[in-house]
């Protein structure tokens, strides 16, 4: 394995801080310039050549080692770790993972002992009383809002906040614009309530004005998007066509229900609606992808009388979230090393999605994913047919039209990426199998 020269990656390095030298060694491991197996220097030759203490060194190395990105062992030194590598030997097939619900990798999570042991450590446990939010997470959150709220609270999960939101807005029997495809969950959960959906259709650059337009005309009392476009095929909200929507909106009073359910893992940052009207728009912020789905943990943010009604809907206003949760949630959100390491995880998810993309692609098969997204759109001639070849095998994936209220463009796959191998041979034993499934080649065997 290469051995890294102490002079070479001192030049490389303009932080003499431990949480800056780990942040910049990171970064050249995520673009490939410290190669997996790579050796380390010696923490004495590179404090040597930074000029900084040997401890400095030292502590950047245990930050490194900490988010798994490098292994110290006592005579081998310090080196890059292959995770690639144990990836693809940890692998235990496509029926294993999910490739259906865009939950995230659980190798990708950080530790919760940390932040577990802050929060039951924080004085506000087990104050009698009722708190919404906690100020730590409030204090955390608000790097991950496009708009200062008048109100937030803390809801268990980011489908809970979205279904609070909406109940908030819109009255059963009230009409409800839904940027398409959504979230499946999501569509059936409305419906359920009693709430008629008008789909708002969707292009590169987000919701079409003359969809909206025609919404808006039909009597809808919220618009709920997704900017990031985190389970699309296609979009993101760009700023010019957010320009476009206000045009739109300035002459109603609909409220404006934006969605983030990949929280600080968005890779590049959206347009915001919400952020132009404050007053009459909601956002729900959740962390579980970032940090695991047992903080089951959300921000509900928007103006004091939309909160009020989330509140009193939830269990008639007696209902609170745990503290514990919360400062679990601020502990992670606001810390600069989570952050670090956040960053490195987004890269990994960008990877998957452009290394599904590209399989897919060698394969002959149309596809599509949007610079956010946490799902790939294969084309099939079949979807229906194709998904239930591909779950007699133990595989399942979505079928796209579950996304849309309409029937779709085109018939598709829709695949989950989080939990995606990185080796490009074990996506084309994917591609394969969904080539089989498509042409109509495994069926599901009755007995």
């Amino acid at each position: 394995m290469a051995e890294i020269d102490a002079a070479e990656l001192a030049r490389r390095l303009g932080s003499r801080t431990p949480a800056g030298i780990a942040s910049q060694v990171q970064e050249l491991i995520d673009d490939g310039t410290l190669a997996p197996g790579a050796r380390l220097p010696t923490v004495r030759d590179l404090a040597q050549e930074l000029g900084v203490s040997v401890g400095t060194i030292a502590q950047a190395w245990g930050l490194l080692r900490e988010e798994n990105a490098v292994e110290t062992r006592r005579r081998g030194g310090t080196r890059v770790v292959d995770a690639q590598g144990a990836e693809a030997a940890g692998f235990r097939g496509f029926h294993a993972i999910d490739l259906h619900a865009c939950s995230p990798d659980p190798a990708l999570l950080p530790p919760l002992e940390d932040a577990a042991a802050a929060a039951l450590k924080h004085p506000s446990i087990n104050a009698w009383g009722r708190e919404y939010l906690t100020e730590d997470l409030r204090r955390a959150c608000a790097q991950d809002l496009p708009f200062q709220p008048e109100q937030a609270i803390a809801v268990a999960g980011g489908a809970r906040g979205l279904w609070l939101a909406t109940a908030a807005a819109v009255s059963p029997g009230g009409t409800l614009a839904v940027e398409s495809p959504f979230d499946p969950g999501f569509l059936e959960t409305a419906r359920k309530m009693g709430i008629t959906l008008h789909a708002v259709a969707t292009d590169e650059q987000g919701p079409l004005p003359e969809s909206l337009q025609e919404a808006l005309d039909a009597g809808a009392a919220a618009f709920v998007l997704a900017p990031a476009g985190p389970f699309g095929h296609q979009h993101m909200l760009t700023e010019d066509r957010a320009e476009q929507l206000r045009a739109l909106l300035d002459s109603t009073d609909a409220v404006i229900i934006e969605d983030d359910p990949l929280g600080p893992l968005v890779e590049s940052p959206p347009a915001s609606l919400a952020a132009s009207y404050p007053d009459r728009s909601l956002r729900v912020l959740d962390y579980a992808r970032a940090f695991g789905v047992d903080i089951r943990t959300a921000v509900l943010a928007g103006p004091e009388r939309l909160i009020a009604r989330a509140v009193q809907l939830r269990a008639e206003g007696l209902s609170s979230h745990s503290r514990i949760l919360q400062q679990m949630v601020a502990e992670l959100a606001g810390s600069t090393g989570q952050r670090r390491r956040l960053k490195s995880v987004r890269q990994r998810y960008a990877r998957r999605r452009e290394a599904a993309v590209r399989a897919f692609e060698a394969a002959g098969f149309p596809v599509a994913s949007g610079p956010n997204s946490w799902s790939v759109w294969v084309q099939v001639v079949d979807e229906h047919r194709t998904t239930l070849a591909l779950s007699s095998q133990g595989v399942v994936v979505d079928a796209g039209s579950s996304a849309y209220l309409q029937p779709a463009q085109a018939p598709s796959l829709r695949i989950s990426i989080a939990q995606l191998p990185e080796d490009p041979e074990r996506l084309a034993e994917l591609t394969q199998m969904v080539g089989v499934a498509a042409a109509g080649n495994l069926r599901p065997t009755f007995v």
